[in-house]
């Protein structure tokens, strides 16, 4: 390697290249503050004035960072985070992580990455290394993102530029694994595109695999979320067969574990939340109807995984028929609006769509989440969290729906104050006739 990639090689190995990062949200800032603990300049750029101004001032946003690290590399110079998309041109390597949501017709959301790739294109230089970390579906870094590049910039790949993707792996709230320590998959376009990616992310990520193009590394990042897709899926599906044949599908799944092997145990809730499952492998089977392909498995899980909300207003409806109590005008508190535990992310959240479907009976509903204060569901209904879960909050309302399993929830308080318990997410083990379970 030899020219501009050989020079771009050199500041890699001696920390020297600045680094730029597109969207400094849940995937964009712990990896900028990553690099920049390891004394490499990093600029993060952000449409959001208020985030970039939090960034600046040392203000940390996102959970999974230690404020005390942002702190630290705000104070050093390290990194600064600015709204100027000309500074593009003093960065050697530019980092993408924007959304990629999809629209209303599950078809994938490309204006975000589009509008960082012509960014991008007008102002970088020549010599730029550009790795996509957003999901997206495989042949986007080629045939998405390379036109756009060379249009704006009036260069050539592998002669000016070099392109690479590397999804995201982020778990929010995950205390073992962050963005550091979890193993990263780079596929270069190129060989040069490969070395280059393998130098800069070896600054700040511990352990690297390298696959031979961006479809196959675009492909990586699909596979792992449609595989929890389909079998959260099947267990979710498998759960409402328990629950008619009066088989708790949670003490199958504990006894199933017992195997030491061909056996990995997925658990049963009111959906899949995320920024990832729910969305991921429709980027799939976008694309593969390019190439008459149908991915059956895909749109079957999709179908039960929407089903499931509404399946889950059933079983509220049910447990307060027991109760000799209609839906319409019953008061019910939702424990939990985050699509995980422990986290402040309540996007595409189970829970919100279960509200929603309760909504449409006429229920006065209320919720509590001591993460997130309020929330706006899809069909923009806003709530605001009650202040604390007491004995007399739980005792004043007909049904209590646990949504998200919390750490905070106490389920024997829950369950001594409650009339009615909905358990969703398996919180509550001591057996008592107040609780209904998925």
């Amino acid at each position: 390697m030899n020219g501009a990639a050989g020079k771009l090689l050199e500041k890699f190995n001696k920390r020297e290249a600045v680094i730029g990062i597109f969207g400094l949200g849940y995937v964009g800032l712990p990896l900028a503050v990553v690099f920049a603990k390891k004394n490499v300049r990093v600029i993060g750029f952000e449409k959001s004035g208020k985030k970039a101004e939090a960034v600046n001032e040392g203000r940390n946003y996102i959970g999974d960072i230690k404020p005390e690290d942002l702190t630290a590399v705000i104070k050093s110079g390290a990194l600064t985070a600015t709204t100027d998309f000309t500074r593009i041109r003093e960065c050697d390597a530019v980092i993408i992580c924007v959304p990629t949501p999809l629209d209303k017709f599950k078809k994938p959301e490309m204006k975000y990455i589009e509008s960082a790739c012509t960014d991008i294109g007008r102002y970088m230089k020549k010599g730029t290394f550009i790795s996509l970390e957003s999901t997206t579906y495989p042949t986007t870094t080629e045939n998405f993102m390379r036109p756009i590049i060379e249009k704006e910039s009036k260069m050539t790949l592998e002669e000016d530029f070099w392109l690479c993707f590397s999804a995201e792996r982020v778990d929010p709230g995950n205390k073992n694994y962050h963005t550091e320590n979890t193993p990263k998959v780079v596929g270069g376009l190129g060989e040069t595109a490969q070395e280059l990616g393998m130098a800069m992310y070896g600054i700040a990520i511990q352990t690297l695999y390298p696959v031979s193009s961006p479809r196959v590394s675009e492909m990586v990042k699909i596979l792992e979320n449609t595989y929890r897709l389909v079998n959260i899926s099947l267990v979710n599906e498998l759960a409402l067969l328990c629950g008619q044949m009066n088989i708790s599908i949670w003490e199958v799944i504990e006894a199933a574990k017992t195997k030491p092997y061909g056996f990995h145990a997925f658990y049963p809730g009111p959906g899949i939340g995320g920024h990832c499952i729910p969305l991921d492998p429709f980027y799939l089977d976008y694309i593969a109807k390019n190439y008459n392909f149908d991915l059956t498995m895909i749109h079957t899980a999709g179908l039960i995984n929407n089903q499931m909300p509404h399946r889950m207003a059933v079983k509220i409806s049910f447990a307060l028929n027991r109760h000799k109590k209609p839906i319409n005008g019953s008061k019910i508190l939702f424990l939990g609006a985050a699509y995980k535990p422990d986290i402040d992310d309540e996007r595409e959240s189970p829970a919100l769509m279960v509200i929603d479907e309760i909504a449409k009976k006429f229920a006065d509903i209320s919720y509590f989440d001591p993460f997130i204060p309020e929330v706006t569901t899809e069909h923009g209904r806003h709530y605001i969290s009650i202040p604390a879960l007491t004995k007399e909050a739980l005792a004043g309302a007909d049904c209590v729906v646990i949504t998200t399993n919390h750490s905070a929830f106490d389920p024997d308080f829950i369950v001594e104050h409650a009339q009615l318990v909905v358990d969703l997410r398996n919180t509550v083990k001591k057996p008592s006739p107040k609780v209904f379970k998925l």
